[in-house]
């Protein structure tokens, strides 16, 4: 499962530095999937996978050699991924023309009441010419029976669409009318599914927070509850599936933008990013929406998840939309309330009904796992693994940090109350009744743990109350100045991106948990991941009002109109947030 902010860029850089580490030990002569970008594709008559397929040949040696290492002929763009020892890379790498030969680096995945919160309610949508605007999202799939892609009401495809539905157990309608999907290495983990469909969730909710049909009554067990919709419910959708459970291919990724380009998109939608600063020329996504601009396509991308810190920001190339992650006017809680009477109120989205019994609390601390070799410098954290099951089984367990709840969870306890400061803005989902606490209330009650007989507690179901600071950035969001060039300014705007309700695929679990059994069809997520698609879907929206619009214009109208956030709740100002929150009425 996809997970957002601090857990995120922990879990995959942890995993990017084991494919790096795997990647320098490989033997030299071991064929590797590399991209060799030669820009512009030459006028006239020419066949690219011809002319690709004649390069290899003369480095390779022979035809058939060249056949067998050819990945992606690009068709829109002249380049060409295929699989190269150290020795050809470096051939390749000193040829007149060839602009750069990159790795297949692995990039990272980076709404009921958002849209209203933006101003665009369901009775101002309207419906001029949404029916043929197509968004094109890279993701991680989709789920085509979702309610949220129903297509009632739609009538054919406009007749500028080219794209096609590829896969088993897979098929499209009037609303997700392509679906593609690339695995360039052919690494497939257990619950990847080799077709369009989404079995991680990240692409569904994407896509049905751009353009998911109206649906009255949906919520995540009772939160959120109302009508879920994206921004712009008459457009079409095609899924390019470029992302798998170890993330997302860079010659899979530019395969994607070059069959977009050719099916006939007119937005395509982003939430993933490279995991540390690269040049232009080495970006898959900047060259590829480079080259969809040239086509008269605009690209809208997620800012990432690296937040606060300075120089975070991805997907910085000025051809671009960039996106920040904000706030709206909702925030999700949940009360953990001690015997002797007091209530503390922490973030979290929790689903769990406890129905106000109380259990029996205990500190962490108390409960180390001896024989596993944890100590109670570990147990108190509840680290997964760090706890004794009989200590912990019924009980409700302070820890001192935040973490994913299945320490306690594996340990058979009732529910966790956590106790951090580090993220103050938004909740997770957790696996068990769960909330996050101040680090100062969490002192209170491991006092009172300390200095009662028998502590008990309950957690309380979660709850939401009105933010009314909204809407600022995020701490999650990542941070400009730009990189690579520091004298264009990154980011662009701001989108909601925190707790939002979106559209799920019910076999992704639907917490923090990756083993969490249970299946939803609507879930509350965080992430630059989720404000990119509500950019998406403004994009499209102005794109339906005035389709001559070239991709610079549909920028500038979102940037210029954009609502002023406010800049004393941002430290780094405009590098927080760029020209403010998108304000799509007034953009058209």
């Amino acid at each position: 499962m996809v997970k957002t902010g601090l857990m995120t860029w922990l879990l995959y850089s942890t995993l990017f530095a084991a494919l790096l580490l795997n990647s320098d030990a490989a033997n030299a002569d071991e064929r590797k999937v590399h991209i060799v970008y030669m820009g512009d594709r030459p006028k006239g008559d020419f066949s690219a996978k011809a002319t690709h397929h004649s390069l290899l040949t003369s480095v390779l040696g022979r035809s058939s050699s060249a056949q067998e290492s050819l990945v992606y002929s690009y068709g829109n763009f002249n380049a060409f991924a295929a699989k190269l020892t150290e020795e050809e890379v470096q051939k390749f790498s000193e040829m007149d023309g060839v602009v750069r030969v990159i790795p297949n680096h692995i990039l990272k995945l980076h709404t009921t009441r958002s849209w209203d919160f933006l101003g665009l309610s369901q009775s101002n949508v309207g419906a001029q010419l949404q029916g043929d605007v197509v968004i094109g999202l890279l993701d991680t799939g989709i789920w085509p029976e979702h309610e949220s892609f129903n297509d009632q009401g739609l009538g054919a495809p406009p007749s500028k669409w080219k794209g096609t539905c590829q896969g088993a157990n897979f098929t499209c309608n009037n609303k997700i009318i392509g679906g593609r999907y690339y695995n360039s290495e052919n690494w497939y983990y257990e619950g990847d599914l080799e077709s369009p469909r989404d079995s991680e969730g990240h692409g569904t909710r994407t896509s049905s927070t751009a353009a998911g049909d109206r649906v009255p009554g949906a919520s995540y067990y009772g939160l959120a509850n109302g009508t879920a919709r994206g921004g712009i419910p008459g457009a079409r959708i095609a899924m390019y599936k470029v992302c798998w459970s170890f993330g997302c291919g860079a010659a899979d990724i530019l395969a994607a933008f070059d069959d977009a380009i050719a099916d006939g998109v007119d937005i395509i939608s982003v939430s993933l990013g490279s995991v540390f600063p690269v040049p232009y020329d080495v970006d898959p996504i900047a060259i590829g929406a480079f080259h969809a601009m040239k086509y008269g396509i605009l690209t809208s991308s997620s800012a990432g998840n690296s937040g606060p810190w300075p120089y975070s920001v991805s997907n910085y190339a000025p051809w671009t939309l960039t996106v920040a992650a904000s706030t709206i006017d909702r925030k999700f809680v949940a009360k953990a309330v001690l015997g002797n009477g007091q209530a503390f109120t922490g973030l979290s989205i929790n689903s769990f009904e406890l129905y106000r019994k109380t259990y029996p609390l205990i500190w962490g601390g108390d409960s180390a796992n001896y024989s596993a070799g944890a100590s109670q410098d570990l147990s108190k954290y509840c680290i997964t693994g760090s706890m004794n099951s009989y200590k912990v089984e019924g009980k409700i367990v302070f820890c001192e940090v935040l973490w994913d709840g299945t320490g306690v969870l594996l340990a058979n306890g009732m529910g966790t109350i956590m106790a951090d400061d580090e993220i103050t803005d938004f909740a997770f989902n957790y696996p068990l009744p769960a909330t996050q606490i101040s680090t100062s209330d969490g002192e209170k009650i491991l006092d009172y743990i300390k200095t009662t007989e028998n502590p008990i507690a309950t957690i309380l179901l979660g709850e939401t109350l009105t933010d009314y600071m909204a809407p600022y950035v995020v701490s999650f969001s990542s941070r400009g100045p730009n990189p690579v060039a520091p004298d264009i300014l990154k980011l662009d705007l701001t989108a909601p991106g925190v707790d939002i309700l979106t559209a799920w695929s019910p076999i992704a679990p639907p917490s923090i948990d990756w083993e969490d059994p249970r299946s939803v069809d609507y879930n509350i997520i965080s992430g630059t991941s989720m404000s990119c698609p509500h950019a998406s879907g403004a994009a499209a929206y102005v794109k339906a009002a005035h389709p001559d619009w070239s991709p610079a214009a549909v920028k500038s109208a979102l940037m210029t109109t954009a609502t002023v956030v406010d800049p004393n709740k941002h430290e780094d100002l405009e590098f927080a947030y760029g020209s403010g929150q998108i304000n799509p009425t007034q953009a058209i």
